[in-house]
């Protein structure tokens, strides 16, 4: 009954918290907190509470595979950006679909998934187009906050309880999709245009570094060291990547106006 009550009350509160400090402090704390994993990282616990340290090691591995094609998902949404949101939005979603089925039947280590992660986050950077002139705040709608409160609570009861079903990578993966950015996105592209959308993307990406981290460390350290140390040592040293992250984004170098 507490492991119901904590999926309940955690996730959404996490969201909640995380949005109201972006709203508050502006774009740059806000993009600063699109990194942090305030989804996938209350599954990743619940999984380990549920299912072990080992099962919940493995799907670190779908995570990383879920970044990847992230950045997969940011670069083909840019691509189709002036064709218009619908078709940008299908488009993204196969490059996730596809990246993620073809990056998961990979027979690497999770070391490998972590340099995988790495090297697309990278090429997207590099391929999303840039545009200075358009750092602004994307305006939401009032229902946006209780819908990603809603859909965070949703996504981490349904994937942990349907995990022995799917298996750990596939829920790692699958925890992975960029809910609350595609929903940026759209709304940016419908609200201001194709080029705001895609700056909203490539923003995205720059902050995925610090999620990789998480989930790179965390994966590494879960069976050798317990969940509790594991979690710290993750949330920590994602801390330390978005520390930098934020350092690029107050001297201009990476585009902000997203939220987490």
């Amino acid at each position: 009954m507490a492991l119901v009550l904590s999926k309940l009350v955690l996730p959404p509160l996490l969201i909640l918290l995380a949005s109201l400090a972006g709203r508050r402090w502006g774009d740059v704390i806000g993009g600063w907190l699109v990194g942090l994993p305030l989804t996938s990282g209350p599954v990743a616990a619940f999984l380990a509470i549920q299912y072990g340290a080992d099962f919940a090691a493995l799907a670190t591995n779908g995570s990383l595979v879920g970044t990847a094609a992230q950045a997969c998902f940011g670069l083909g949404y840019a691509l189709l950006a002036q064709q218009g949101w619908v078709p940008a939005l299908l488009i993204g979603s196969a490059a996730y679909a596809g990246a993620a089925f073809l990056i998961q039947a990979m027979p690497l280590a999770h070391w490998g998934f972590f340099v995988v992660a790495l090297a697309t986050l990278t090429a997207a950077a590099l391929l999303i187009p840039h545009r200075d002139t358009l750092r602004t705040t994307v305006a939401l709608p009032w229902w946006d906050l209780p819908a990603r409160m809603v859909v965070v609570t949703v996504l981490v009861v349904t994937l942990t309880a349907a995990a022995a079903l799917v298996g750990a990578k596939v829920a790692g993966v699958l925890a992975s999709f960029p809910i609350f950015g595609a929903i940026l996105a759209v709304f940016a592209h419908r609200m201001k245009g194709p080029g705001t959308a895609t700056e909203v993307l490539r923003g995205l990406v720059f902050a995925l570094y610090g999620f990789a981290t998480f989930f790179f460390i965390l994966g590494l350290l879960l069976v050798k060291v317990g969940i509790l140390p594991a979690f710290l040592a993750a949330i920590l040293s994602t801390l330390l990547v978005q520390a930098g992250a934020l350092s690029l984004i107050r001297r201009g170098q990476v585009p902000h106006g997203y939220g987490p």
